[in-house]
């Protein structure tokens, strides 16, 4: 019966539907075409970049830049599979310092849409366009850079085109990925339109106050509000960004943003690291929020090691473990309540030859509690400001104003001592106390509230001139 069965036959697979193949793990949603086309701008050292987007990507995806451009005897190649101008040797493998680098994502994208490039490159005299695989380059009008357009997205499988969410969850998506990108270069002028309406218009930002702004425009007024200057350099490895502070945290870890030499990631060696210096000072469940740039030699990292380039290899995965978590610890540990990115205080210069640490960065020191006075803005100050007074007193004078003063209902104490800007160290006649000083506030709050509504109702009042107040996307 066996002998009656046609053996299958090992062959070759047409270009086209390799391509398809290789377009599942390439192209997974309009987002995936975005990020690939926005890589391929910023390694043509684009200073300018547009994203065109129509019905949430499926539609149009029209990508445009001022980069280098491609040369017209270039164009067809460009849409063969692994033709790149990136790495030539397999050594340039070990030492990769683009963001694409495999020639896989044009030739992907065509296979699964229809896609025509325009290029004109800087200081040529004419622009060249080409529609899809098939035909010859053709004259175009164009200004120097580079133009991708990809339309009716998975027009040709069906199913795959059937599995996209709606227009508004595939824009998410794609803002999601522009939001990302655009953290990661400061210098480049980043602009967005879905269905013709600006999104998004982000102007360059080259000094530290203008990145501010970026972040604040890409992450909510809030997460920049709230975050501690970080920058941290040692052996072969430099750190620098902005981490939260304890009391800004999060539900879900969507505002995290790790760069390694200009790439995004998602690694889970950086989110454990994260993760273990704000185990003591956020609540479980909470996210921390953070956008860090990690800056290290190329050959000492391996970003061939996933289809989207989502996830790095490190040659030396403890030691930048290590970096990370002692840089991010000392950084918190040295927050005063009140600090934020703009209490930064200069850094006087370090002799030669000795490494470049700059404020709330690790020193190799154990910390030290320094004195500090209460200057929490909440209303909870109220509640232990008077601690911290008799806590600078003299002993004496302190024992004999608490025999004097103390009374059942304080069962918290007398506070002794801040630790790290986040609790309260208190003595009580039962023994030590330690506050979360959050916790205590929402809990003050929470208890006037209820005692509030309980008398009556809690008390409005209209505002004579509204409030504007920016709330998520």
């Amino acid at each position: 019966m066996l002998s009656e069965i046609n053996p299958m036959r090992i062959h070759l697979l047409p270009p086209q539907l390799s391509n398809q193949i290789a377009a599942g793990e390439v192209v997974e949603r309009p987002a995936s075409v975005v990020k690939e086309l926005l890589e391929n701008s910023l390694d043509a050292g684009a200073t300018s970049i547009g994203v065109e987007v129509m019905q949430g990507g499926a539609g149009l995806i029209r990508v445009r830049d001022d980069g280098q451009g491609i040369h017209h005897d270039d164009l067809a190649l460009a849409l063969s599979r692994h033709a790149t101008s990136k790495i030539a040797t397999t050594d340039d493998l070990g030492r990769i310092a683009t963001l694409g680098f495999r020639g896989e994502a044009l030739p992907s994208i065509a296979s699964v849409a229809r896609l025509s490039i325009t290029s004109r490159l800087r200081g040529a005299d004419q622009a060249w366009t080409l529609q899809g695989d098939d035909g010859a380059p053709a004259p175009a009008a164009h200004q120097p850079g580079t133009t991708v357009e990809v339309r009716d997205l998975f027009y040709n499988i069906p199913a795959r085109r059937k599995f996209l969410r709606t227009e508004k969850t595939e824009f998410s998506h794609i803002e999601t990925v522009f939001r990302r990108i655009a953290l990661s270069r400061y210098g480049v002028e980043f602009t967005l339109t879905h269905n013709g309406r600006m999104v998004y218009r982000l102007k360059p930002a080259a000094d530290p106050a203008r990145r501010i702004e970026r972040v604040a425009a890409v992450c909510g007024q809030a997460f920049a509000s709230h975050l501690l200057e970080i920058e941290c350099e040692t052996t072969g490895l430099h750190l620098w960004g902005w981490i939260g502070l304890p009391t800004f945290s999060r539900s879900q870890a969507d505002l995290q943003f790790f760069f390694v030499n200009g790439r995004v990631i998602r690694d889970r060696l950086v989110g454990y690291a994260v993760r273990q210096a704000y185990q003591d000072v956020l609540f479980h469940g909470r996210h921390p929020v953070y956008a860090l740039y990690l800056e290290m030699p190329a050959e000492q990292v391996d970003v061939n090691v996933h289809p989207t380039k989502h996830e790095v290899r490190f040659r030396d995965s403890r030691a930048v473990r290590d970096f990370l978590f002692s840089a991010i610890h000392q950084s918190l540990a040295e927050a005063r309540p009140g600090d934020t990115q703009a209490d930064t205080v200069p850094v006087a210069p370090l002799p030669a030859g000795e490494p470049r640490v700059a404020r709330n960065a690790p020193t190799g020191r154990p910390p030290q509690q320094k004195p500090m006075p209460l200057r929490v803005r909440e209303q909870a100050a109220q509640a232990y400001g008077r601690f911290f007074d008799l806590a600078r007193k003299p002993a004496s004078v302190v024992e004999e104003e608490a025999d004097r003063d103390a009374a059942p209902d304080q069962p918290l104490g007398q506070a002794l001592a801040q630790i790290h800007g986040v609790y309260i160290l208190a003595e009580n006649k039962s023994g030590l106390v330690l506050v979360d000083m959050h916790a205590a506030h929402e809990r003050i709050v929470y208890e006037r509230m209820k005692e509030t509504h309980r008398q009556g109702g809690i008390k409005r009042q209209p505002l004579l001139v509204p409030v504007s107040l920016q709330v998520s996307r």
